[in-house]
């Protein structure tokens, strides 16, 4: 997940911080329906055993393809209530079926690693895990992303849900989703059978915690909502030799300099304007000392797009371009560059607009108008999109959960200074309304999908 432009974030907060302000308390407060009174009851009575699940999770963190200890944790809670449960599908991924009569199947997703980031918030609960990566470093390990929420949320809904039975008839889904944060959790429990082994879904959905919005609220994103993500990896190969007679050498870090300012005119000049693209060199690396001229060098570019035609498009630009600067700069035939698209590619996430306006009015229902706004899609990656991208067109929605205390984004507004970002070390969200916000919320958006029996 990416944080919005500055300019998008402080408009964000301007408007759902006025929308708040002016909602009457007679809306807040009004006397609730006796099924809104039933999960606002279960959710005051789970709320403390939450915070505990949320301290217990934040402060022991797994990075991606190393969630055995989280995907256990989740597994009990679910069994506990009911749940028939799969492990290890996909890897490290989670099943729970609730089965309670004929109606839809609603699945609901959580993703459950963390990030290889020393933790600065000071909380009392900090995580103080390491572990190794896959390249046998040693690394920190820290929720620095907010999937501790995400989770705590999911198994608030998940308790709330199978204590008011009475009020819905259908099939409950819950998925503990593995390696988010790689784009490759998604379709490794997909690969191995969770659409055949289990219940098909009529619908998905999920939430995200965000970093720059009040706890309270919730935001939502018709259509388009995270972008493609791409990694290519591009090798520039010349003809090295000493620095004092370039002469006699095909520098590649020349090369590498052209090419990339000419991948910055894809966008600008080959992209039609309407559609959105990014094209980042991330990494750069070449040579060894000052006057040698090297043999290679390596760029890393990660690309963002929202359709498949214009991320094909950019792709099979950045292989021209990045072949026609080598030939114009002499390179011989057996060393010209070579451009690598990775694997771990994420699908943009397109939630389904008919379902996600039908959430946006339960939300506004159940939450207060004021506390629910339409956000603007970003081009961060997410790849809950692999769920609607299947054969069975399944529809999708993944709503976004405010997590940041009023007093701060206020101070934010005042100052002028940034709130800290997702993935940020002094991440730190505001856990006890968030929580709250994310139970309710998705319990909401569950019962209204199954509808009442």
């Amino acid at each position: 997940m990416t944080h919005p432009s500055p300019r998008l974030h402080r408009h964000v907060l301007l408007s759902t911080l006025f929308l708040f302000a002016l909602l009457p308390a007679r809306v807040r407060a009004a006397t609730p329906e006796p099924v809104r009174a039933g999960v606002q009851e279960v959710v005051d009575r789970e709320l403390s055993g939450l915070l505990d699940d949320y301290r217990h999770i934040h402060s022991h963190p797994e990075i991606s393809f190393q969630e055995k200890n989280t995907a256990a944790y989740l597994a009990a809670a679910l069994r506990k209530v009911g749940f028939d449960v799969a492990t290890e599908v996909g890897g490290h991924g989670i099943v729970g079926v609730l089965r309670n009569g004929d109606g839809p199947t609603v699945l609901v997703r959580t993703d459950m690693d963390a990030l290889p980031v020393k933790e600065l918030t000071g909380l009392p609960f900090a995580s103080e895990a390491t572990t190794r990566d896959d390249q046998g470093n040693e690394v920190p390990v820290m929720h620095a992303c907010g999937h501790d929420i995400n989770m705590t949320c999911w198994l608030g809904a998940a308790r709330t849900l199978t204590r008011l039975k009475q009020h819905w008839s259908g099939t409950l889904v819950m998925i503990g989703q593995p390696a988010e944060e790689r784009g490759a959790g998604a379709n490794a429990m997909l690969n191995d059978g969770l659409f055949k082994r289990f219940p098909l879904p009529d619908y998905c959905v999920a939430l995200h915690v965000n970093a720059d919005t009040p706890a309270g609220t919730v935001g939502y994103v018709p259509g388009f909502a995270m972008a493609n993500v791409d990694s290519v990896d591009i090798t520039l190969r010349g003809v090295g030799g000493h620095g004092a007679f370039p002469h006699s050498t095909k520098d590649p870090i020349v090369l590498a300099a052209q090419t990339v300012l000419a991948l910055q005119t894809i966008v600008s000049r080959e992209i039609n304007p309407t559609e959105p693209a990014v094209i980042t060199v991330g990494s750069i690396h070449g040579g060894t000392k000052h006057n040698i001229i090297p043999d290679e060098v390596r760029l890393q570019l990660t690309l963002r797009s929202y359709t498949d035609e214009v991320r094909e498009q950019t792709i099979a630009a950045i292989r021209r371009l990045a072949r026609g600067l080598a030939v114009a700069a002499g390179i011989p035939e057996d060393r010209l560059p070579v451009v690598t698209v990775k694997d771990e590619f994420t699908p943009a996430a397109y939630n389904d607009p008919e379902l996600t306006e039908r959430l946006a009015g339960v939300f506004k229902t159940w939450l207060g108008e004021g506390n629910v706004y339409r956000r603007q899609p970003v081009m961060g990656g997410e790849d809950f999109g692999r769920y609607g991208r299947t054969e069975h067109k399944i529809p999708i929605c993944m709503f976004s959960l405010g997590g940041v205390s009023s007093e701060s984004v206020k101070a934010s507004l005042a100052s002028g200074k940034g709130l800290p970002s997702l993935h940020s070390a002094v991440f730190a969200p505001d856990s006890e309304p968030a929580i709250r916000t994310g139970v309710t919320a998705m319990s909401a958006a569950v019962l209204d999908l199954l509808g009442q029996k």
